[in-house]
């Protein structure tokens, strides 16, 4: 006979589902290395900077923040060994502010005030070059703060500072491979509802597979924003490969394809992985738990000397 919960069993099933649905996980990877960051964010006010080794999918818990990481404003360096991140406090001295870091740390390199949450971050065009997402007069560094003279600042598009996670965001992806297939025609608002605004049709991104692009895809739909007591982001992802075959996730922060074929993605405040054998993906349920970041709590740490450095 199967065994009924009892009132702790339940309990015990809230609160971890609860805290789970309280991590929100992002991640970039890296264009030219087997490294990537992975932003833990939960409580909404405290974010951790996760280091990502994609070769044996180990990871190194860096620096926290209490404040805000604009996630999507941010990008990491070619090989990976700098992050040029947007985050806020909305406090004094700043308020806001981008800043270039050696991850997984967050002490900065070089940081330029913003001062609101507006723009912010921006791209790494090259190792040595930056586009930073500021106004004009907000261009100059902190004082305290002096670049090295191999990095060159450039603004970011034609009109630098303006925009959220667009057109950081967007553009990093199209840089990465996505392609955008869809954009609402008309949008559903009611800040009073569940969901504050609906999208329709989705926001629909496409990535093909890195080894067979022909036959196999990654799409991203983002049906809407801000959910009560949910993410800012709805977000779906699934694997279309052919006519008949697909891997449905669901709702899901996160996904992309490593360099091997497999397929990453978070969820619940997990990272997982699922393998590509041979010309088609495990399904779903093969799929790796291979980080689960849902218990961390804030923990102060100073960077060490080797990341006060620029490479």
């Amino acid at each position: 006979m199967k065994r009924s919960r009892n009132r702790a069993d339940v309990l015990d099933l809230l609160v971890a589902t609860k805290h789970a649905s309280q991590v929100r996980l992002y991640a970039i990877l890296a264009r030219k290395a087997p490294f990537g960051v992975i932003f833990r964010r939960g409580p909404s006010n405290c974010v951790l900077l996760i280091g990502w080794n994609l070769q044996n999918d180990t990871f190194q818990a860096g620096q926290w923040l209490k404040g805000r990481i604009y996630e999507r404003r941010c990008d990491l360096s070619p090989s990976g060994d700098m992050l040029l991140y947007f985050a806020a406090n909305y406090r004094k001295p700043y308020f806001s502010w981008s800043a270039i870091s050696r991850p997984p740390f967050l002490t900065a390199l070089a940081l330029w005030p913003k001062g609101d949450g507006w723009g912010g971050g921006g791209h790494f065009v090259t190792a040595r070059r930056i586009e930073l997402n500021h106004r004009k007069p907000e261009m100059g560094s902190a004082e305290g703060f002096a670049l090295p003279k191999w990095l060159k600042v450039d603004p970011f598009g034609e009109h630098p500072g303006r925009g959220e996670d667009d057109p950081i965001w967007a553009e990093r992806l199209m840089r990465d491979g996505w392609k955008l297939l869809s954009y609402p025609s008309k949008t559903k608002d009611d800040y009073g509802a569940r969901v504050w605004m609906e999208f329709s049709p989705a926001i629909t991104w496409q990535k093909r597979h890195p080894r067979m692009p022909k036959q196999c895809a990654l799409e991203m739909r983002i049906t809407g924003i801000k959910e009560r007591n949910g993410p800012w982001y709805l977000t779906e992802h699934s694997v279309i490969c052919g006519a008949t075959s697909a891997v449905h996730l669901g709702r899901s922060e996160w996904a992309d394809w490593d360099r091997s074929g497999d397929l990453l993605y978070t969820k619940d405040g997990a990272l997982y992985r699922l393998r590509w054998v041979g010309e088609s993906l495990l399904p779903v349920e093969h799929a790796k738990k291979i980080g689960d970041f849902t218990d961390l709590e804030f923990r102060p740490l100073e960077a060490p000397e080797e990341a006060r450095r620029w490479p």
